[in-house]
């Protein structure tokens, strides 16, 4: 869209396609898979109310209030809509670009600014963060503050989210991983592997499993040690600059590299590098290299599904449902793949839960800002999962396994909620 075509109340930088707005038939259908319409009823928390609201702002009939940006960080980003819209109307991907107008165009908040730009850019700084999480979980504090009933005293459900975080590693994997990791055997493919930040700093132990279960297939494995965030996060918040940035830095990193995939096993990372065509792509230096990055991100479960596997598995005996993440799933189409390497696995029992991929309520950061909401989400997601009567609650991303996890110590639930290739993992070990 040119300067002169974009709509009068919004900028050209990232102005939502404006035909696509107008594309929205209000017919309906969104709303019956919408996890905000679900909870809340009223049409501004439906995919279609926040696309109304935002052609009104684009038109200069809407201010950006306060009360407009409060629906726009409503939105879960799911996807659910997009996926029954006759129109093909992307209302997730309309949501993000006005967030990016919202950055641009009001104040924002000092600690956004240096979250986004001087935190989740910088690995060591993440880690250092992340010191006092490992100091109250180490120490005793977290057992204590738990038990005592300190934690209820917080304000905003502080205490609640407190609560939410899994035990972090004391030494982050980034650290402790070699820049090369030769394949077991025949090398038979070299791939690069996206650390992710939390996959670092809070599930070391899935990502080294990630890892050991590509050697063990035969790759030779290539995590570059100054892999940054891959921008979502930035995105998500309005901040396409450092989102674009942050694209880049990774592009640059793996092209040096030299590999023939770039693997994640974070569903928002492979998600969003696999869209790095679309947000480079009229940047002239980057837009080819863009394209043939985004062209190499698989997931671990879709790159897995793809070539020969060692079948020399031991047996475990348990009973799994699997979580889909909305980015594993809507934003990038993998479904069965990860239900297939569970199947796999001798002695596994594999149930389906009811409503598979409705959102749990994680949604990044969602359950810290919108608390009551993301429970309210998470609780239709538990009473799913607690009817397969599993043991275990598979899921391939970092934010819904922290989110799953906190709502099985919620309901009280006897289940383990872990990535499906750590299960791979674990029947690859001798007993």
């Amino acid at each position: 869209m040119t300067e002169e075509s974009a709509p009068k109340g919004f900028s050209p930088k990232r102005v939502p396609s404006y035909d696509e707005v107008l594309n929205c038939i209000r017919c309906g259908l969104c709303l019956s898979v919408c996890p905000t319409y679900r909870e809340a009823g009223t049409e501004t928390n439906s995919p279609r109310g926040r696309v109304a609201l935002i052609r009104a702002a684009a038109e200069g009939k809407l201010e950006l209030s306060h009360n407009f940006v409060d629906h726009m960080y409503r939105c879960l980003n799911c996807m659910a809509c997009a996926e029954v819209c006759p129109s093909g109307v992307q209302a997730h991907e309309i949501v993000l670009d006005a967030r990016v107008e919202i950055a641009n165009k009001l104040p924002q908040p000092a600690a956004k600014k240096w979250i986004f730009e001087g935190l989740v850019p910088n690995p060591n700084r993440m880690e250092a963060a992340v010191w006092p999480l490992r100091l109250y979980q180490r120490t005793g504090l977290r057992w204590l503050a738990e038990r005592t009933g300190v934690l209820g005293m917080l304000p905003h459900h502080l205490g609640e989210v407190a609560k939410m975080p899994p035990t972090a590693s004391m030494t982050p994997l980034r650290r402790k991983l070699p820049e090369v990791t030769p394949a077991q055997g025949e090398r038979k493919y070299r791939v690069g592997f996206f650390l992710g930040c939390a996959q670092s700093l809070l599930f070391a132990e899935n990502s080294a499993g990630t890892v050991r279960v590509l050697a063990r297939n035969g790759a030779e494995v290539v995590t570059p040690k100054d892999t940054a965030c891959c921008g979502m996060p930035a995105m998500a918040y309005g901040d396409l600059d450092t989102a674009m940035k942050l694209a880049r830095h990774n592009i640059d990193l793996f092209e040096k590299a030299g590999v023939d995939a770039v693997i994640t096993d974070c569903a928002t990372c492979g998600e969003f590098g696999k869209h790095y065509k679309e947000l480079l792509k009229h940047d002239p230096e980057y837009a080819e290299l863009a394209a043939a990055y985004s062209d190499r991100v698989k997931d671990i479960s879709q790159f897995l599904a793809e070539i020969p596997l060692d079948d020399r598995l031991n047996e475990i005996k348990v009973k799994v449902t699997y979580h889909d993440p909305c980015h594993l799933a809507r934003g990038q189409g993998i479904t069965a793949q990860p239900r297939d390497l569970l199947k796999m696995i001798p002695g596994v029992e594999f149930v389906e839960m009811k409503e598979p991929n409705w959102c749990c309520g994680g949604a990044g950061t969602y359950m810290l800002t919108h608390y009551e909401g993301s429970m309210n989400i998470l609780d239709r997601k538990m009473a799913n999962a607690a009817n397969t009567e599993a043991d275990i609650i598979a899921s391939g991303c970092p934010v819904c396994q922290m989110q799953l996890g906190y709502g099985v110590r919620r309901a009280k639930l006897r289940m383990k909620v872990t990535h499906p290739v750590a299960l791979l993992d674990q029947a690859y070990r001798p007993r």
